[in-house]
């Protein structure tokens, strides 16, 4: 059985479709649909009539393809930029009246919760204790668990895009005053779950989004191109070599600039380190926008590289119901959901 998941991020719509039948469920197709919802609606605003336009076209297309795959329509979700804005009604019911697709949005929280059941899922039993963290364009999502599903779970509005939009617009690159306000709020923002996961001490750590893999192929991520059972770490040390590298890019010139950055030959066969899908995310600057400029959430089936493990320190209603198709696919075996970094806590 084939199984077609769409997502509707900040950035872009993607479209994953998997076999999800009598194993790990594994992609035969993705795509993607470049939109840049999150520079076309403002904070608290409406999505605009010509954004709206712009989806429906990517959700029909995404249909068409999944059916010329042989999987059923597909189970289409939309995130924080969609969910967050007040005439997000009305652009749900254009996009089920225009292209048959029935798309929904979902809490933050529940967003956490099938993120977390589907690491769970796919790393097993073994891991332990787990947290998730899954970065977005709009929002963060946090959860922490010792069973199938979390014992904690929370939505916070840290979205790499969100944050870049909001300190590092006016300015190129930004000043260190800018830089200060959004690292205290972050760490304000941040407090009481980080808090949280660091009292229940959690074994292992799963890192899950564009943004993450971004920034484990820049710390030495194995390449998409080597499945998604290859184990990836990304170490707190890489990731602050790779911080100041990006630091060193020009925001609005950060795309071509970004394509000349290499990760380190670690990545080669049997090197450690992040995932990326080897059509997109290889490429720096392409997901939910790393402040360099989204299967997001565990409802899709691992599209690409595997987890990374990073070391070093540290339900409610949805809106709508699915059409076609079964819910989210369920990940059995370790290492992770693709798009999934763990971090390690050692």
């Amino acid at each position: 059985m084939r199984t077609s998941v769409v997502d509707v991020g900040s950035k872009t719509v993607r479209l994953v479709v998997s076999d999800t039948e009598g194993g790990a469920p594994l992609p035969v197709h993705t795509a993607k649909w470049r939109l840049r919802l999150s520079e076309q609606v403002t904070h608290g605003g409406p999505v605009p009539d010509r954004a709206v336009e712009d989806l429906v076209d990517a959700v029909a297309a995404a249909d068409r393809a999944a059916a010329r795959w042989g999987a059923a329509g597909p189970l289409a979700f939309a995130t924080a930029v969609v969910r967050g804005a007040p005439n997000r009604h009305e652009v749900l019911r254009t996009v089920r009246d225009r292209t048959g697709v029935e798309l929904c949005t979902l809490p933050g929280e529940v967003e956490a919760e099938l993120t977390f059941l589907a690491a769970r899922r796919w790393m097993g039993w073994r891991c332990g204790p787990l947290a998730i963290l899954d970065i977005g364009g709009g929002s963060l999502e946090v959860a922490f668990g010792r069973g199938r599903l979390p014992d904690f779970a929370a939505s916070l509005p840290l979205g790499a895009a969100r944050l870049t939009h909001e300190y590092f617009e006016d300015e190129d690159p930004p000043s260190p005053d800018r830089v200060r306000a959004l690292r205290r709020r972050v760490r304000h923002q941040l407090r009481d779950a980080a808090a949280r996961i660091r009292w229940e001490g959690p074994r292992t750590a799963v890192a899950t989004s564009r943004t993450f893999q971004q920034l484990g192929r820049l710390c030495g991520a194995a390449p998409g191109r080597h499945g998604p059972f290859v184990e990836r770490v990304l170490s707190a040390a890489d990731l602050r070599g790779a911080v100041d590298r990006l630091a060193a890019l020009p925001g609005r010139g950060t795309r071509p600039a970004a394509r000349h950055l290499r990760a380190p030959r670690r990545a080669e066969p049997g090197g450690r380190g992040g995932g990326a899908h080897r059509d997109e995310a290889d490429r720096p600057g392409d997901g939910d926008g790393v402040p360099l400029g989204a299967a997001r959430g565990g409802a899709a089936a691992p599209c690409g590289g595997g987890p990374f493990l990073v070391g070093g320190d540290l339900p409610a209603q949805r809106e709508g119901v699915g059409r076609r198709g079964p819910g989210a696919a369920a990940h059995r075996r370790r290492p992770a959901l693709t798009g999934t970094s763990t971090i390690s806590t050692t």
